[in-house]
């Protein structure tokens, strides 16, 4: 049911049935290599150009979900995908042979946020039983089209973030959908959901995104707990998509003024994927693929655990179009909230 100004609560929360992530040679690096599906030695995928790569990425993330959750493909009543490239030809290649209906999306790197909100709200209206849920981002492919090609060499500033390149693949279903005779328990429920608004405070330095994304984050962050009476108390989590070094300080700046201190719960998917130090990514990582991987491969098995018994996950994105930017428009943010909750395996499933 509607509650607030912006979100939605579910009164029979949809399951996140299986989770799935594919990453490349420098997310393996990191402090969650052990922990994803699938990595690719080098991030070319065996393809021949980087956004071909990047499809490859959707496509194993997506065989590998389907394959965990012991469904078939056209037991996948939608899918809802989406990534950083220009009209999402990274999901549209990446899932053609899936031969299921598309519901393409955009919400640069909320788009993981957006999908799932997406998705359990069609779950739980009933238009589906099993939905899939799959973002994707590839770092060469992104500076590619919003910065400049790796091989420039141009110099990234410390305010600078890395591009993830990973995919991320989960399947919603519905209550009902489930039976007894399933061979696997869903990892957890979607409780509610707040839809994010755009927020644009005049940022213009693309090198410089978390700044871009942080007011956003806040707005969400601050309008969910308003929308569904709660604080900060109420959860063990809260983790950002991508705001890195520079953004998570101005978000949690934002949030004091606003009499909330989340310091003590807050996480950013961008700063827990890569060790910052060791491996030079200056802010931190971003992009699709972040929030997503770092979801199917961190988030959800805390919560599957009980070592979370609900968190929110908030993906972040900067609606940076380089037509836009080079028009001299500034870059505005959007930010979407997923209320993901433990699953009670006496009572519950």
């Amino acid at each position: 049911m509607q509650t607030g100004t912006a979100s939605i609560r579910f009164e029979r929360p949809p399951r996140i049935l299986q989770a799935a992530s594919v990453v490349g040679p420098k997310e393996a690096e990191g402090p969650f290599g052990s922990l994803f599906d699938e990595i690719d030695p080098d991030g070319k995928c065996g393809q021949d150009n980087w956004e071909q790569a990047e499809s490859e990425l959707q496509k194993r993330a997506v065989k590998k979900v389907i394959e965990k959750a012991h469904l078939l493909p056209k037991q996948i009543r939608y899918v809802f995908a989406g990534d950083l490239l220009g009209q999402c030809i990274a999901s549209s290649f990446g899932i053609s042979e899936l031969n299921c209906p598309m519901i393409g999306m955009y919400g640069a790197c909320s788009t993981m946020g957006l999908t799932l909100s997406t998705g359990a709200m069609f779950v739980n209206a009933g238009y589906a039983d099993h939905v899939l849920c799959v973002t994707s981002s590839h770092y060469a492919s992104a500076e590619r089209q919003f910065r400049f090609p790796s091989d420039y060499g141009n110099q990234r500033p410390l305010s600078a973030e890395w591009t993830v390149t990973g995919a991320g693949a989960v399947v919603i279903e519905s209550v009902k959908a489930h039976t007894t005779t399933q061979l696997d328990i869903p990892l957890a429920k979607i409780t509610g959901v707040t839809t994010g608004k755009i927020v644009d405070y005049g940022i213009t330095d693309s090198m410089n995104m978390g700044a871009a994304m942080a007011p956003a984050a806040c707005d969400t962050i601050y309008r969910h707990f308003e929308d569904f009476g709660r604080s900060v108390n109420d959860y063990d989590a809260v983790l950002t998509g991508d705001l890195g070094v520079v953004g998570r300080q101005i978000l949690l700046d934002l949030l004091k003024e606003k009499n909330i201190d989340l310091s003590s719960v807050h996480q950013d998917c961008g700063l827990l994927i890569y060790d910052n130090q060791k491996q030079d990514t200056h802010s931190g990582g971003s992009g699709c693929g972040c929030a997503a991987s770092v979801l199917a491969a961190y988030i959800l098995p805390r919560v599957v655990s009980g070592f979370w018994k609900r968190v929110l996950f908030v993906p972040t994105g900067a609606m940076l179009s380089k037509v836009s930017f080079n028009e001299g428009e500034s870059v505005a943010g959007i930010a979407h909230g997923v209320v993901i909750e433990h699953i009670s395996k006496e009572t519950e499933v």
